[in-house]
This record gives C-alpha cells, structure tokens and sequence, in this order.
C-alpha cells in the first residue's frame, strides 16, 4: 500500500505498530546482556514475541486481500505465544520454578495448541473472526471478533495478571518501591482499554492493541526502570536493608527497609553516598564494617556487607546490606567489657595482696623486734595496724564480691525513683561527717540494687576523698555526683577508674572502677569533668529516663 497521501489515521495505525516492532528489536541487544539465564531467556521469548506480533499487525495493515488476513491470522498465533514467553519472564524474575517444570510446560503447549488449532481452522468454520474490506476510516480488511475470541483474550489476560501478581510479591516482599510496577502495569494494562473501545465503537479499529503494551513494559524494564528491577532481582530472598549504588558511587536505588533506616535516603537517587551517608562511606573505608546507630533509645549495630556486581566483565554497581547484628554485637562488646574487667580484677587482687603481704610482714617484724627489747605498748601498736590492714584487705575483697555479683550486663530493668536511690545509698555508706544534698526528682530504668550500689561507690569515694558535701543531680539524661574534696589535678582522669589504681588514695580502694562498672552494666558512661577544680564530678551519661512517678 502506499503511504503518500493515506490518512492520519492510517499513518498513526502504521507508527505505533512500527515503533512497537522497531522498539523490540533494539530491547534485544541489552535483554541478551541480562545475567541470570532464565530471565534473559524469558525476557528475549518476550520481546521476540511482542515485536513480531507487532510486524504481523503491520502486515495486516499494510496489506489487503488473502495475504492481510495471513498476516492478521499469524499475529493471533503469535500473539499467544507472548503470553506463554510473559509467564516464563515472570517465573524466572521472581525466582520461581514454574518454567522448569515438566507438568506446567505440558500443559502449557497443550492448550497453545489446541487455541492455535482452532485460529488456523477459522477460515473454515469463523468461529474467531470475521473480515470484511471497508474503506472508512482508511481501506483496511476490517475484523470482527466472535464470542472464541473474548474467552481467549480473557483467559490470555487471566495469566498476565498472574505474571504481574508474581512481580508484585516479589516488589512487596524485598520492601521496594511498587511504582515503576505500577506504571508498567498501567501502560500494558491500556491496550485492553483500546480493545474494548475499538470493538463498541468507530473510534479505534477492532484490532488486538496488547503488541503496544507489551512492547511499552518490556523497553520499560530494559531501559526505563531497569536499576528498579535489577535491584528487586538482586534482593531477592534479603530481608535486610539495601542501597543499590553505581559504580561511580551514586546512590541508585534502596528498599523500604533502608529508607527507614536512614530516613535521608527517601529523595536522595542520583546523590553520591558520602553526600547522603557520610557515617557510611567512613565505616566503609574501615576494616570495622560494624556500624553504630542510635535509635529507638538505645545502641543498634549494622554489619555492613559490600558486594560488587557486573555485566559480562564490566562492573556496573555496588550492593550495601545492612544485617541487623545488634544482638550478637552486644555480646561481644559485653564479652570484652567483661574481659577487660577480669584482667582489672587480677591487677587489683594483685596489687592489693602485695601491698598488704609487705605490710604485714613489715608490722608483725617490728612487733616481734619490740617484743625482744620489752617495748610491749609499741608491739601492741603494730600488731594493731596489722589488723587494720588485713580488714582493709577484706573490704576490698568484698568490693571484688560485688563486682563478680553485679559485673554482668543488667538483662531486667525496671523504672527505678532516683531519690529512693540515693537516699538508700546514703543510709548504707560509711560516709562519717559528710553531708549530702540530692536534686534528682524523676526516675531512670535500671537494676534497683545495682543504682543502689553505684550511688554508695559515689559517696564512699568522696568520704576517702577529703569531702564534707557531696551533691547528687540529674541533667536531662545525666546524673551528675559533685564532691568538695581534693580535685583531680593533674592526674589523668581514666587513673580513677583503674583497677588497682587506688586514687585518690589506697583508702578508697575500688570504688570508682566499682562505680563506672556498675553504670556500663546498664549501657552508660562514666567520664570525670576535668573542668571542675573545687573538687571532684563524676558524670554518668546516656542514662535511659522513664515516666513521672504516679500519684
């Protein structure tokens, strides 16, 4: 037929259905590039299919005669096929088995066949169309399609919906985001629409329009949308957080899961990752790949998995998994806390046996030479300081008794009053002379006897520390333990919490590293503000608050 001087609408018909067919026959090349071999091969059947029913559908339109209802008569055969080719994309993308199996595939080609049996037929008995020439709105070989010919069409878009409900699961279920699939779903979905117009009115030719749509979703898959659905491929089976990058670093897709994470990423495709998640691409550049994050009240640790993946030789991207190990982190820090904690122990058992063997050894000497000269009053003395000693020794082994007690992390907690507490504290140190002043309305979650205990460390420490006040207060999500003492001067402020250290003074014994283990047990910090000079300021940090008490 010639083109020159046809009618718009003609020329439209031929374009569409044209393109539809060029624009396969392009999608080719990067569908054949595609890595996992059942979805190139799914995706190749499909754009072979669709371009080649769009070529017959050209043929129809350009021919007339015996030949135009050839051409229209092949399209329906290979129109069929492109929902088998459609099914076998979907079952391949998703994962699934169904293309494999033997039972499906035979039933497949069995009801292929049969439908094509009766098209091939239909010159005989008209059961699936009808042709007429007509001349409005172009000449063209009009179609009429009978009742056969809507169960089919029903039937064929009964399967497509299972192929879409397939790539919807899969969407849903790696917690990406479902419009692209909802776009492609709209523009192959449209033809039908196209159909139904052109079979109840003049409008459109009574013709099957699906070629366009499926031409449309595969060119989308390919080139559209194609980093959404590499990365929901790619996923599949990941119940993590993702971040799908480039090779160049730019952030290119990531699922619901990471949005939530890091709620900076919902916006950020095309951005550079340090730009977005500077945290990241610094953990990134480590040998740690833990990384921290503070949410929902407390500690969450990440293990941070880099994966590249390529096309054929080339590296096209880069996949970050976020692996929620906060569990099995804890352990571990809790496991070199508690390590760290033993070898403090050794050293103070250590060091304090030591001390205490001189002394003794050196009183019960000087006892025994006073003895020989006479000097009863002298002996009496030095037997009496060697007393002392051994009871300062078993103060410290019961401070050793504590930590073993209370040295593990607090696994039940509850809303503790923080003036309860301290004034439970208070009535059981020895804290002779000292006074103390408490400004800590509210309550904190904790182990009641252990805050009990940390407070206790708290006031011993300032007793053995020259005080005469010591001052307790809450600071938003701080507790801060203020005494009037001797201040730290120059000595380093991690001396005090030194096992075996003894600071100030051999006399308050454990009762700071008693006092920051007791506080890491619940998850918080102990520092010594070094600023403070008119004495000493313990503050405990990241302290978890609770409600107002109830009246």
């Amino acid at each position: 037929m010639n083109l020159v001087g046809s009618s718009p609408a003609f020329l439209a018909y031929v374009a569409v259905y044209a393109l539809a067919a060029i624009g396969c026959g392009v999608g080719l090349y990067k569908a054949t590039r595609i890595e996992d071999a059942d979805t190139r091969r799914g995706m190749v059947g499909l754009l072979l299919c669709s371009g080649g029913w769009a070529a017959l559908e050209l043929g129809y339109l350009l021919t007339l005669g015996t030949l135009g209802y050839a051409f229209y008569l092949g399209s329906l055969v290979v129109g069929l096929a492109t929902v088998g080719a459609w099914l076998y994309f979907c079952s391949a993308y998703t994962g699934r088995s169904f293309h494999r199996d033997r039972r499906y595939r035979v039933v497949a080609v069995g009801l292929y066949l049969g439908i094509v049996g009766v098209k091939l037929t239909n010159p005989f008995h008209g059961l699936y169309f009808a042709t007429q020439f007509v001349t409005d709105p172009f000449p063209h070989l009009a179609i009429s399609h009978s009742v056969f010919h809507w169960v089919v069409t029903g039937l064929s878009y009964a399967l497509v919906s299972v192929g879409f409900f397939m790539l919807l699961e899969l969407f849903l279920e790696a917690d990406y985001d479902t419009r692209p699939l909802g776009v492609l779903v709209g523009v192959t979905a449209l033809p039908a629409v196209l159909d139904i117009v052109g079979y109840a009115s003049d409008v459109l030719l009574d013709i099957n329009h699906e070629p366009l749509g499926v031409a449309l979703f595969a060119v989308g898959v390919l080139y559209v949308f194609d980093e959404a659905f590499l990365a929901v491929q790619l996923t599949d089976g990941v119940d993590d957080a993702v971040v799908y990058l480039d090779d160049d670093g730019h952030i290119k897709e990531s699922n619901g899961k990471a949005q939530r994470l890091f709620p900076t990423l919902d916006g950020s495709r095309g951005e550079t990752l340090d730009t977005v998640l500077p945290a990241v691409t610094e953990i990134l550049e480590t040998d740690e790949q833990i990384l921290e994050r503070n949410r929902n009240g407390g500690a969450e640790y990440y293990l941070i998995s880099d994966t590249s993946f390529s096309l054929g030789q080339v590296d096209i991207g880069r996949m970050l998994v976020f692996t929620d190990v906060t569990e099995s982190e804890r352990r571990r820090r809790e496991l070199d806390r508690q390590n760290e904690q033993l070898e403090g122990f050794a050293t103070a058992i250590r060091h304090e046996l030591l001390n205490t063997l001189q002394i003794i050894t050196g009183r019960v000497s000087v006892a025994g030479d006073a003895l020989d000269r006479g000097e009863v009053d002298l002996a009496k003395d030095s037997l009496q300081s060697t007393s002392e000693t051994a009871a300062r020794m078993s103060e410290i082994v019961d401070g050793l008794a504590t930590l073993a007690r209370h040295g593990q992390t607090v696994d039940e907690t509850m809303a503790v009053d923080l003036r309860t507490a301290v004034e439970g504290a208070w009535d059981r140190a020895d804290t002779d002379g000292l006074t103390m002043a408490a400004d800590v309305e509210g309550r904190v979650i904790a182990d009641p006897t252990r805050l009990r205990d940390l407070f206790e460390s708290g006031f011993r420490f300032a007793a053995h520390n020259g005080a005469s006040t010591v001052t307790v207060e809450r600071e938003a999500d701080e507790i801060v333990i203020t005494d009037d003492g001797d201040p730290a001067g120059e000595t380093a402020p991690e001396a005090f919490f030194e096992y075996g250290g003894a600071m100030p003074g051999a006399a308050a014994g454990m009762t700071l590293p008693n006092l920051r283990m007791l506080a890491r047990t619940h998850g918080w910090g102990v520092t010594l503000d070094t600023e403070y000079q008119d004495g000493v300021r313990i503050v405990i940090s990241n302290v978890t608050l609770a409600g107002p008490l109830e009246n």
